[in-house]
């Protein structure tokens, strides 16, 4: 069976491709190559990050691999916090970052956003990108205790919930990394 490498360490990215891979790829991720290095984030959009770490596999473990990059774009605030969005606030913290989202947002009428997702695929030395992007609008104020980052203040469109308020199973049938992953999925079923 072919591997393939998701380069992330986190253990339920790694688990629900798995399973949807099972029986085409052995699908491996940065720990179980040996990868301890903060592959580096430098590039100006969602694409050249993912890009970055999925070349940063192949250069130095040769492995076909594919890498995501995630952010919230806010309408009012030209995009931002967009690549930024991990470390909007200066650090790596969720509260802080969405308590500076909402005092940038106070008194703002357009409350328009979108969250985007954009995997890199580079598989027998080609790249592949997939995007998936859900419209939504920013609350006022926090709800829900689900999720992480801004989940607690992004509605998505034709939704009453924030994905904060929504079960783990909803939320992933509607995202922005449910919809790239599944273009990614059915690529790779479609290739093997």
């Amino acid at each position: 069976m072919k591997e393939l490498v998701f380069a992330t360490n986190n253990e339920h990215k790694t688990l629900e491709v798995r399973e949807l891979l099972s029986g085409r790829y052995k699908v491996l991720n940065l720990r179980d190559i040996g990868c301890t290095t903060d592959i580096p984030e430098t590039g100006n959009s969602f694409a050249e990050n993912a890009a970055l770490k999925s070349q940063y596999v192949i250069d130095h473990y040769k492995i076909d691999c594919f890498a995501d990059d995630s952010g919230l774009e806010i309408e009012a605030l030209n995009q931002e916090p967009g690549i930024f969005s991990a470390r909007y606030s200066g650090k790596k913290d969720d509260r802080e970052n969405l308590k500076l989202v909402l005092q940038k947002m106070e008194g703002q009428e357009n409350r328009k956003a979108r969250f985007r997702t954009v995997i890199s695929l580079v598989r027998n030395n080609e790249h592949f990108l997939f995007e998936g992007i859900i419209y939504g609008n920013i609350r006022e104020t926090p709800s829900g205790d689900q999720g992480f980052g801004y989940d607690p203040i992004f509605e998505p469109l034709g939704y009453t919930q924030t994905f904060a308020e929504m079960s783990m199973v909803q939320k992933n049938e509607i995202s922005h990394r449910a919809l790239a992953m599944s273009k990614l999925i059915t690529f790779l079923k479609e290739q093997a």
